[in-house]
């Protein structure tokens, strides 16, 4: 997979809105809104709320300052935040299965709105990043006849 791919301003300004995103939640994770996220962490999951809340918000700085600072590494980037989103998804499903008031989310109806959110975030991270792309381009190469390296060439 190529590690460098050109993305428009339009990517870049995106990428760096994530990545101020991410900022700005781990910063929460790790101050203000600490309670709130403890109330999302699902019960079954098998560490202290407490340092899941803590170690995910260091994650996410972390995920942003790669963001905003690794242009030259931004697919791999894109991937890892993308699987990050994967990765907290299930605690998402666990607020809306165990019906956990947090983040002014205290319906079933507003809970599970949420969950359809997820999946733009991922698309944000893959598409801001050129991960899309590249992994696109990836596919198209895995498909091409051997021998062959480019669309449409021909060999002798």
């Amino acid at each position: 997979m190529k590690s460098t791919i050109s993305t428009s301003r339009t990517q870049t300004v995106a990428r760096w809105a994530l990545g101020l995103l991410l900022a700005f939640t781990g910063t929460a994770h790790l101050t203000f809104a600490r309670d709130a996220f403890e109330a999302q962490v699902p019960s079954w999951f098998p560490l202290d709320t407490g340092f899941v809340v803590v170690a995910s918000g260091v994650v996410e700085l972390a995920l942003a300052a790669a963001l905003l600072a690794l242009a030259s590494r931004k697919v791999l980037v894109g991937l890892v935040v993308a699987a990050f989103f994967v990765a907290i998804f299930p605690g998402n499903i666990a607020q809306y299965v165990e019906h956990t008031d947090s983040f002014g989310l205290n319906t079933d109806s507003a809970r599970l709105a949420r969950l359809f959110f997820q999946p733009v975030f991922i698309a944000w991270a893959l598409w801001s990043t050129g991960a899309w792309t590249a992994l696109s381009e990836q596919r198209r190469e895995a498909r091409r006849p051997a021998g062959s390296s480019r669309p449409g060439a021909t060999t002798s």
